[in-house]
């Protein structure tokens, strides 16, 4: 049976304190307008804070702020940066713990996954960007003639940067790094469920000793405080993490305003390959890891499964037992190792997808229900007999939701995975190193695990093809995405000696 809650082993440490205003120019302010909103625990529904909700006139502030600082900061020692983003890394691991429990307050997820993989991963992605910093080269092109090129690398400028709310931290670090690594200077907005995080790394920013106005966070609406700074006439970048179609408007925004550079980190459907020689026990593993970690809201999740017709009914079975065996709760219980969905919105988003699918003709192997009557909580759910006309195959549901499909030879599987819109992730398990070389390369997905899921390093690119995004996260890419290559030519004066 699924448990809601179960005895309680240990318990997080208490959140004391939590940062509820804007920060625009080095300082935390209320918004223009007063006005606040309510941030919600997904796992208790109830109110943790009024944090300040920007709005235009927060965002003109923040720009403003943002457009002078960058002035002087695009000039600064590359060094300096360096060491300066490596102080605001050791700020946020020494107090991981305290960071960790905001974020599994604010979020709702365990806890132990808060600290082990968002703060931790957080801190790696701080400290390979600041390497980078100073690791940025130029290069010199052959010229004919009496010519010297020179081709340099500049900072963009002001960056607005949306960031979602089902890694609110993480999502921070992944944009922040590159950009301030590089030279730029930003203007966050993160999700309005889940602002807390954000704005105490805005204070560990403040001192590790970021200059005034070099980053500004500002919580607020998508379609208030998000929309104004797509629109914003002096953002040179916006650099958005959510759905697709949100991702849509934001780079019609940037288009129809000034052109400003864009990129995008959008939704996924994933899918997941089991062949025929995969080892069972392990490819059920990576599946819950897959479908079920952060509950399901993951863009990444492996919300499509193709088993081998020969091993369908054992990797079912399988996977069902993992199901089963998640400990849903509230994450402050170290106990527990799937939390709630984020919002009121979100659970009935994802409990109206399982209903769709039962309506559909879609089988229930496990799951679909609510758990309790307080707090987001639903079942880690499979569905079985799927049609690929269903919503709950073609639609990112982001949600505990999964579908296994059979399928009989790779060549036709393949086919299928990639018959989507998404191309975010995709994966394969298999003891072939064969297959997994050959069809890696056939899979239209920007990153592709195999017999392992949700595996990121920050010095590997992170993207989608197809719908699923423009630009890639982490890794050396950053580089192209935060900075614009120059051009600079020199006519030489004397004789031209030929050979």
């Amino acid at each position: 049976m699924l448990r809601a809650t179960l005895t309680c082993l240990e318990m997080a440490p208490k959140v004391t304190h939590i940062q509820d205003k804007l920060l625009i120019n080095g300082k935390f302010v209320s918004a223009v307008s007063g006005k606040t909103f309510e941030v919600v625990n997904p796992a208790d529904e109830k109110v943790i804070a009024n944090v300040a909700e920007a709005e235009k006139a927060d965002v003109d502030l923040a720009v403003k702020a943002a457009r002078r600082a960058f002035e002087s900061f695009r000039l600064t020692d590359c060094h300096w940066r360096r060491n300066l983003m490596l102080r605001l890394a050791d700020i946020l691991e020494k107090n991981s713990k305290e960071m960790a429990a905001l974020e599994s307050l604010d979020n709702g997820k365990p806890y132990e996954v808060a600290l082990n993989v968002d703060v931790a991963l957080s801190v790696e992605c701080f400290r390979y960007c600041a390497g980078i910093a100073d690791k940025v080269n130029g290069t010199v092109p052959p010229r004919s003639g009496n010519f010297l090129g020179i081709v340099k690398r500049q900072p963009i400028g002001v960056c607005g940067q949306i960031i979602p709310w089902n890694f609110p931290l993480l999502m921070a670090a992944f944009k922040l790094s590159p950009a301030l690594a590089l030279g730029n200077t930003v203007v966050l907005k993160p999700a309005e469920q889940t602002p807390l995080s954000a704005l105490r790394l805005g204070e560990m920013a403040m001192e590790a000793g970021y200059p005034e106005g070099v980053l500004n966070i500002l919580p607020g609406f998508g379609p208030t405080a998000g929309a104004d700074l797509a629109r914003h006439m002096n953002v040179d970048k916006v650099a958005f993490t959510g759905s697709t179609a949100v991702g849509h408007q934001v780079m019609q925004m940037a288009a129809e305003t000034n052109l400003k550079k864009v990129s995008l980190e959008l939704g996924g459907k994933s899918a997941l390959i089991v062949c025929e020689d995969a080892d069972l026990e392990e490819a059920a593993q990576v599946a819950t890891t897959g479908v079920y970690f952060n509950t399901g809201q993951v863009c990444t999740a492996s919300s499509r499964i193709y088993a081998h017709e020969s091993v369908y009914d054992e990797f079912v079975s399988r996977l069902r037992k993992n199901a089963e065996a998640r400990r849903v709760g509230p994450g402050n219980d170290t106990a527990n190792n799937m939390g709630p969905l984020v919002s009121k919105k979100q659970h009935e988003r994802v409990l109206t997808y399982i209903e769709d699918g039962v309506r559909a003709g879609a089988t229930v192997v496990t799951g679909g229900k609510r758990i309790g009557d307080k707090g987001y909580f639903v079942q880690p759910t499979i569905f079985a007999d799927v049609k690929e006309d269903m919503r709950i195959y073609k639609e990112e549901i982001f949600g505990p939701v999964t579908c296994v499909m059979k399928f009989k030879d790779m060549d036709e599987v393949v086919k299928r995975a990639n018959n989507s819109v998404y191309g975010l992730a995709a994966g394969i398990c298999t003891r072939s190193m064969d297959t997994a070389l050959r069809y890696s390369t056939y899979l239209d997905a920007g990153t592709v695990w195999v017999n392992t899921w949700n595996d990121f390093c920050v010095s590997m690119p992170f993207g989608g093809f197809k719908q699923s995004g423009i630009g890639r996260e982490l890794g050396k890419e950053v580089v192209d995405m935060y900075t614009e290559p120059k051009a600079i030519h020199f006519a030489l004066k004397g004789p031209i000696v030929k050979p």
